[in-house]
């Protein structure tokens, strides 16, 4: 019997995609950071990124399952450190600590982007920006230059857009047979 599985990376996308515009339409200036983002980040971005995670693993996608659950678990702690200090729970982060949070999550991005080099154009142009977009936040939580975190906002919306514009071309694409938007396939 034939165990043809869905493919989560479109779900995985999207939780990633939404919150990813969300959070940096705040970061280039627009909203002040609020419940919405902070929700999207928990239920979308944290918990859905994990679940397709879970589902990439069950179809053998290292990758997919790495990318996937560590996303999810990046927004998780990020809302966590966001409402922890304000809740007085556990003391505030230091703005010059948390730049080497977003640097790490830089660096891990970096490494990851390297293991989109044999996937599709879409998915490589994704981990680019999310890698340029960590070390943008990480200078402007080191050294305070606000403007640095508006052009990050900025650069974070294209990151984000770009995993919306995949998630969506893998739906389309394969719901009607053929590459409607394409995503620059390897060949």
């Amino acid at each position: 019997m034939e165990n043809k599985l869905a493919n989560p990376a479109p779900l995985g996308l999207m939780g990633f995609g939404m919150t990813t515009v969300l959070l940096n339409i705040h970061n280039a200036g627009f909203f002040p950071l609020g419940s919405m983002i902070l929700a999207m980040g928990v239920f979308y971005g944290g918990i859905v990124q994990i679940i397709a995670g879970t589902m990439e693993f069950k179809k053998g996608n290292t990758f997919g399952t790495v990318a996937f659950t560590s996303y999810g678990a990046f927004w998780l702690t990020l809302v966590a450190l966001i409402l922890f200090g304000k809740w007085g729970w556990i003391g505030g982060v230091k703005e010059g600590f948390l730049g080497w949070y977003l640097f790490l999550w830089g660096l891990f991005t970096f490494f990851m982007w390297i293991g989109t080099f044999g996937k599709n154009r879409a998915l490589q142009t994704v981990f680019f920006t999310l890698w340029i977009l960590f070390f943008l936040l990480a200078i402007e939580k080191w050294f305070g230059i606000k403007v640095v975190g508006t052009i990050a906002g900025f650069e974070g919306i294209i990151c984000g857009l770009s995993a919306i514009y995949l998630a969506m071309a893998e739906v389309i694409n394969e719901s009607l047979g053929k590459t409607v938007l394409p995503i620059g396939a390897r060949d």
